[in-house]
């Protein structure tokens, strides 16, 4: 006999918005990302698996059996996966893609790599058994670091172990499983030399920072699962994770065609994507500004632009010369340390916190010498009456302008005490599952799973590390942060744009190539080309009334540096037809070195031609 079936509920109905509202509150699962009407299917099967008809009656189910709530979440995060799935595409990334990626790395510089959804991990080992087979098993072990999360703590349990069952590895490419794979038991598991590259920690996409400077980003069929607003910004985060030409891998069944501005087809077929970026208008313009005396105009606004972000940064941070003293001090460090802004300026060994809550200068000359960054984990500090928090210290050196000498040492305290007290709670928790399981496996089973729990507690810390720091790296992007900087590119366009508007001549640059990098409204006016048209596109080549091959020599002895200004007055047709005279001057654009980088022509009407004598009428 059947069970009670539920009924049909509307996508929004106010009772299952209100269950999804306590799944969030009682355990941190916000599933009001996902689409609704694929969570609302999976929901309704758990509950007609446990014979509940209504949505309060199944949250008062979950109250009183704690239980459940992993049964429901096992039913919505549904975990299908297997080995090197649509095999042809991971063949595109492990034929063109990963040796491009390897191309563009120096020697022994490291490659970094996230699987974000993992699930149980066969995702994972394929993209370490791709890159192993690129590289070569040394080469792997020296430089390949390995992300691997998911937001189900079972299938990381399941991925940590690495062990499948012979039937889920006859899909591997032959000789795969014999190279990778080690048999124990009735399984075959990951080879342990080869497991210590990856680490697996939870992770939800939708709320939790990304991991930074990814060089490959392995995500497969799980945005589909979620809302378009929310797979914007998970494909935001994505984009910044990423390091320039990073490649995105994803499923088959997803598509980017609403996101063009962040990420580009490299391989559509294989679902395969790079990061873009784009040489905007902002580029070109502090580009043509580093040419021209008007620099030092955006001095001040740079300044206090700069000291704005610093103040608004959440994490301490203090700066300290190679003197000893200290040259910068945030709010938030000021805050922390009861700081003045008196005492910047003063050197560091006047102040308390340079030994209190951690003895600083011995840590600075350490960095200073060995030039490398060195972490302090756990410092504790408290002001009187103030409840002690716990802190990460990180003490990163800082180069010079041409990267050779060190001007000094960024400190900054990151505070991670509730991350110190979860990671207490879950050794705790730990220590009572392995209590547990001593009863029940054999010795050798026992330091297996000790190992394994050790080894998960160091993954989830360093886990946490990243996303701190890349939770510091992306603190710009937040706050409406984008909102602001618009404004100001919207503030610069709109000076340049007033700039060429109230010159007398028309203008436009050139680069050495002589291809368009300005070009003014007098230009658009006279000849019907708008800068949106030309810019990019070699002068010679744009088709107008201005004849540019009688100044072309001109324009190409500038650009050699053979004449300081050349002027010619040609003949031209402009926009409406109507036969013109016009100047052209031709002046270099150069470097505060006096290197040529370009040309600036300036283009001026004159005397219209002499109109040809109407011809007698024959009549």
């Amino acid at each position: 006999m059947k069970g009670p079936q539920p009924q049909q509920q509307h996508p929004r109905d106010p009772r299952f918005e209100s269950l999804l509202g306590f799944l969030k509150a009682s355990r941190s699962f916000d599933f009001t990302g996902y689409k609704r009407s694929t969570l609302m299917r999976r929901v309704l099967k758990r509950m007609q698996t446990v014979g509940i008809e209504d949505f309060d009656a199944y949250r008062d189910y979950l109250e009183v059996h704690a239980g459940e709530f992993d049964e429901l979440f096992n039913t919505i995060l549904i975990n299908v996966t297997s080995f090197f799935r649509d095999s042809e595409a991971w063949g595109t990334l492990s034929g063109e893609f990963i040796p491009g990626i390897l191309a563009r790395k120096e020697p022994g510089e490291h490659v970094r790599v996230w699987t974000a959804g993992c699930a149980s991990g066969q995702e994972t080992y394929s993209v370490m058994m791709a890159l192993a087979e690129v590289m070569g098993e040394d080469q792997f072990r020296q430089r390949v670091k390995v992300y691997a999360t998911d937001a189900d703590n079972d299938a990381l349990a399941t991925a940590r172990m690495g062990a499948y069952a012979q039937a889920e590895l006859d899909e591997l490419p032959d000789g795969y499983r014999d190279r990778y794979f080690e048999r124990m038991g009735g399984r075959w598991t990951f080879r342990a030399d080869l497991r210590r590259q990856v680490i697996f920690g939870r992770h939800d996409l939708v709320h939790d920072a990304p991991i930074s400077h990814l060089d490959l980003l392995v995500c497969r069929n799980v945005l589909m699962y979620f809302n378009t607003e929310v797979q914007s910004r998970i494909l935001t985060r994505f984009h910044f994770a990423l390091a320039p030409q990073g490649v995105l891998f994803l499923g088959k069944a997803e598509m980017l065609r609403a996101h063009a501005d962040l990420f580009a087809p490299a391989h559509l077929h294989a679902r395969i994507f790079r990061k873009t970026s784009p040489n905007g208008v902002r580029d070109r313009l502090l580009t043509l500004a580093r040419g021209t005396p008007r620099v030092h105009l955006t001095a001040p606004l740079q300044v206090s632009v700069r000291d704005a972000a610093l103040n608004a940064i959440p994490v301490a941070q203090l700066v300290v010369t190679t003197q000893g003293q200290v040259m910068l001090a945030n709010e938030s460090a000021r805050r922390l340390f009861a700081l003045s802004p008196s005492d910047v300026g003063r050197p560091l060994q006047d102040l308390t916190v340079s030994y209190r809550p951690v003895e600083l200068r011995s840590r600075i000359e350490q960095v200073l010498a060995e030039r490398r960054i060195v972490h302090l984990a756990g410092v504790e500090h408290g002001m009187p009456g103030e409840e002690t928090r716990t802190y990460d210290v990180e003490l990163c050196p800082l180069g010079g302008p041409v990267g050779e000498e060190l001007i000094g040492v960024s400190i900054v305290f990151i505070d991670v005490t509730r991350h110190t007290r979860l990671q207490s709670e879950i050794e705790f928790a730990h220590q009572s599952l392995e209590t547990a399981f001593e009863e029940l496996q054999s010795t050798n089973e026992e330091m297996e799973t000790t190992n394994e729990e050790l080894q998960s507690s160091n993954e989830e810390l360093e886990t946490m590390n990243e996303e701190l720091q890349s939770t510091n790296e992306e603190l710009e992007t937040l706050n409406d942060e984008l909102q602001r900087r618009t404004g100001l590119l919207d503030d610069v366009n709109a000076y340049l744009s007033s700039v060429l508007t109230s010159l007398r001549s028309a203008v436009v640059v050139l680069d050495p190539a002589e291809q368009v990098q300005v070009w003014s409204p007098k230009m658009e006016e006279l000849w019907g080309l708008r800068a949106g048209e030309v810019n990019g596109q070699p002068l010679p080549q744009l088709d107008m009334g201005l004849p540019v091959e009688q100044f072309a020599p001109s324009v190409a002895a500038v650009l050699e540096g053979r004449e300081p200004f050349q002027e010619v007055v040609v003949d031209a047709v402009n926009r409406r037809g109507r036969a013109i005279r016009c100047s052209v001057g031709v002046r270099p654009l150069l470097t505060p070195a006096g290197d040529i980088r370009g040309a600036v022509l300036f283009v001026d009407e004159v005397d219209a031609p002499p109109t040809p004598a109407a011809a007698p009428d024959a009549g």
